[in-house]
């Protein structure tokens, strides 16, 4: 789901419009977020967290890239190798490393979509870019696979060494979508939470079942009352600084009011992507008519 801060959206009976005025990359976006959260439906959530690594606690996507890029670069070291010593050995090392790139390319390919699909401006065109590169990478190795099987190998190693040059461009792409835009990143990394209790709020401010919005030192700080518990998260959203405290209550978690990821208020687990970091969870207690937070112990063991 698009941040709905960025860009206007007509919503119809069938679900967002696309409009024809809107850059190509929203529209491209809007369509496969709304193919990919298939109506809300729980099994397209599940196979959402799957794919954005919700599970495993950092994006799948950065993880299996890392497979093609490697898998390329061998078979370049080998195509080199057979250019120097023809040898039948270097070639089908360099082939087998060609396939198995192809064959990661696509489990990477589906699970950068499905990331890219909650990317908000400016990163969202230079995500698109990244991708369409990365799919003519794609294309030009598998070209040279085929090449190489009827024999052409000289022309399947040129077509090789394009594809990685437009590969390396791509991932210096990706590059500065992580570390320019934060794409991927835990965006409360770096947040200072008291070491002590402190007071936030007065204790008649937290209206139960209002998720309400705390600051401490320049850091906001989310606080739910549920019965007797008082819950406190970091207010910045992991996935991409959404503001929790305008987000909803699911039962005993608070949903992005961004992209609909959500978060467990006992401890801030991830419990729905896109997010694939927790939130970070403080104690919270009431005294003499305040609210008073302090880093967890799970924090202070980290």
């Amino acid at each position: 789901m698009s941040n709905p801060t960025s860009n206007p959206v007509v919503t119809g009976s069938q679900g967002p419009e696309i409009l024809p005025t809107q850059p190509i990359e929203e529209r491209v976006q809007k369509f496969v977020d709304k193919t990919l959260y298939a109506g809300g439906r729980p099994t397209a959530q599940r196979i959402r967290n799957f794919l954005n690594g919700t599970w495993l606690g950092n994006p799948v996507h950065v993880v299996l890239s890392d497979v093609p890029i490697g898998a390329w670069t061998v078979a370049l070291v080998f195509d080199a190798l057979c250019a120097l010593r023809n040898r039948r050995e270097f070639e089908l090392a360099a082939d087998t490393s060609v396939a198995i790139g192809l064959v990661a390319a696509a489990g990477t390919a589906v699970t950068g979509v499905t990331d890219w699909s909650d990317v908000d401006p400016p990163a969202r065109r230079l995500g698109l870019i990244h991708g369409l590169m990365n799919i003519g990478a794609t294309a030009l190795f598998a070209t040279s696979l085929a090449l190489r099987k009827k024999k052409s190998r000289a022309n399947g190693r040129i077509a090789a060494a394009a594809g990685y040059a437009l590969m390396s461009y791509s991932a210096h792409l990706g590059g500065k979508m992580v570390y320019e835009h934060r794409v991927g990143v835990d965006r409360t990394d770096g947040q200072v939470f008291p070491e002590d209790f402190v007071a936030v709020l007065a204790d008649s401010e937290l209206i139960e079942g209002k998720p309400t919005r705390a600051m401490h030192d320049g850091v906001p700080i989310l606080l739910v009352r549920r019965g007797e518990r008082i819950f406190a998260l970091a207010e910045t959203c992991s996935h991409f600084s959404g503001p929790l405290s305008e987000g909803k209550l699911v039962d005993d978690s608070i949903e992005c009011p961004y992209h609909a990821s959500r978060f467990a208020l006992d401890d801030g687990r991830v419990i729905n992507g896109p997010a694939v970091h927790p939130q970070p969870c403080l104690d919270a207690r009431s005294s003499q008519g305040k609210i008073e937070v302090r880093k967890s112990r799970r924090l202070r063991q980290d």
